[in-house]
């Protein structure tokens, strides 16, 4: 188990933002069910990611790097899977969202993953494709991995709920545009993490797909029958990544520029320059540039993170040392990440110094102004090992974060990058 060591340090200068996670692992996803070859460019090459690629392959996508572009043949919808398991590693993106896509095979493929994935609820997608005519079970229990599916998309009216996971919405649009017959998608509770759900419907866009639906995104109505035409894509920057850097800065009083984030696109979690104003930070945007400067002077502020659940790990270290209350909201869903994010939050802040009362579906924090250091667990979550890292900046003292292998899931140069801006921090294998 990797430990990252951290010292208390200033910050300076800057870096670029790591790809899109959520760009990367659709664009793949699309590109493996078009005809023709689609062009991938700067896509992240993460665990998670590589997870899909490699899933893309194994259904008989055949892809193809030169340096910094990709280039994949798809299978047109017509999938010749090349085995009969696929690991998804530790991404849930990747499960759920190929389980959708494997559907259309037409033999059973089995998806499966680590010890958090087999944790992960797949129940309400598992049923969706089964009333879209798939052969389709979960063989864990209580609707959880590992999954088998295929025997191809008839068609139909289905319903599903927003309330778990917006990936289940995303995977069933990805697959619905390839039944046999339309298919008429309606949305049931509250649709958390909606901006995930728009980057899919962008790029499903960009590939001709026809999909009607209402401005809620609780309604979609999917013409069967299509074929995705070949994406051609840059892959943009990831905010949920740079959240981290930006937040950083914030928080040790430092000043820091993250290149490559476009706070026009599609990406919610663009909001993080909003909210690190909102705090009390100086935040200044030109072009695809963002600059932060902390003041040392945070305030609280309450935040409905429904939307934005990647960003609740840097948030809840901000709102821990912020003057008076942070409190975070209707983010029930984080408990179904690659840990219970909410309890593991609010165990290992504790650990800090940190006043952390845990809801349901909420986190509230009462500013402590100087954090302690101390030897906290990721629980093998790259989230939290980033965000506990970000914490042991501004500690007194030494912070030790166990799991740091988790980090490369999302952001491989996190340290590298962090170290460049002046962090003390060690990662020791």
């Amino acid at each position: 188990m990797a430990q990252l060591k951290v010292k208390p340090s200033k910050l300076s200068g800057e870096v670029t933002a790591p790809p899109s996670k959520s760009y990367t692992h659709r664009a793949f996803m699309i590109a493996a069910l078009a005809r023709g070859e689609s062009k991938i460019t700067n896509p992240l090459l993460g665990f998670d990611t590589e997870a899909t690629i490699e899933a893309a392959r194994a259904l008989g996508a055949e892809i193809a790097r030169e340096g910094n572009v990709w280039r994949v043949r798809g299978t047109g919808g017509r999938l010749k899977p090349r085995v009969d398991l696929i690991d998804a590693r530790n991404s849930g993106t990747t499960i759920r969202m190929m389980s959708a896509i494997a559907a259309l095979s037409p033999k059973p493929v089995h998806l499966t993953g680590d010890e958090s994935i087999l944790k992960r609820p797949m129940g309400p997608l598992v049923e969706a494709l089964e009333k879209l005519g798939a052969k389709a079970r979960c063989e864990g229990a209580n609707g959880r991995p590992p999954v088998v599916v295929g025997g191809g998309l008839r068609g139909g009216e289905v319903e599903i709920t927003g309330a778990v996971s917006s990936q289940f919405i995303s995977a069933l649009l990805l697959a619905a545009p390839y039944a046999l017959e339309d298919v008429k998608l309606t949305i049931t509770e509250e649709l958390r993490s909606k901006p995930y759900v728009e980057i899919t419907l962008e790029l499903l866009d960009s590939a001709g797909v026809k999909i009607r639906r209402n401005r809620s995104l609780t309604e979609f109505k999917i013409p069967g029958g299509q074929v995705f035409k070949p994406l051609e894509l840059t892959v943009p920057g990831d905010f949920s990544s740079a959240a981290f850097v930006l937040g950083a800065a914030a928080l040790t009083g430092s000043t820091v520029r993250v290149n490559n984030l476009d706070v026009r696109g599609a990406q919610g979690d663009r909001r993080i320059v909003d909210l690190l104003d909102e705090f009390g930070a100086e935040v200044r945007v030109k072009g695809k540039t963002v600059e932060v400067s902390g003041n040392g002077e945070l305030s609280g502020i309450e935040a409905d993170c429904g939307n934005n659940p990647d960003l609740v790990p840097v948030l809840a270290v901000l709102g821990s040392v912020a003057d008076g209350r942070t409190r975070l909201t209707n983010i029930p869903h984080l408990r179904f990440k690659e840990t219970d994010r909410l309890r593991a939050l609010a165990t290992e802040l504790r650990k800090l110094g940190a006043e952390v009362e845990e809801l349901p579906d909420e986190l509230r924090l009462e500013g402590v102004g100087q954090l302690r250091g101390a030897r906290l667990s990721s629980y093998g979550d790259h989230r939290m090992a980033m965000a506990f890292a970000v914490a042991g900046l501004a500690a007194r003292g030494k912070t030790i974060v166990d799991g740091a292998e988790s980090i490369p899931v999302s952001y491989p140069g996190f340290v590298k990058d962090m170290r460049k801006l002046g962090a003390k921090m060690e990662l020791v294998e």
